[in-house]
């Protein structure tokens, strides 16, 4: 069952809000990528990215590996099926019309 209160889904709406982490999570699709390689498309510092990434961490979109010195992100699907959903409640909604 869909939980419409779920408290879960707050902070993956948010990060998903925002066209900057959309692109992060779609770059992360294609598989691992450091920080550096998040942030390139981007006229934002490492510290910008960071900020983003900390938000999809958040929300459990990605999860971050330290190696060494290097900061290594994945995707992480499962809080983005559970959006899925709660988004298709709406589904015949939007074909009825």
């Amino acid at each position: 069952m869909v939980e419409l209160e779920s408290p879960r889904l707050d902070p993956v709406f948010h990060a998903l809000g925002d066209g900057t982490r959309r692109r992060m999570l779609h770059e992360l699709m294609g598989g691992e990528r450091t920080v550096s390689q998040l942030a390139e498309p981007f006229a934002i510092s490492l510290a910008g990215a960071s900020k983003h990434i900390k938000v999809l961490e958040k929300a459990g979109l990605i999860r971050r590996e330290v190696r060494g010195r290097t900061h290594i992100c994945r995707l992480e699907p499962g809080p983005l099926a559970s959006a899925h959903q709660w988004l298709s409640l709406y589904e015949r909604f939007w074909a009825g019309r």
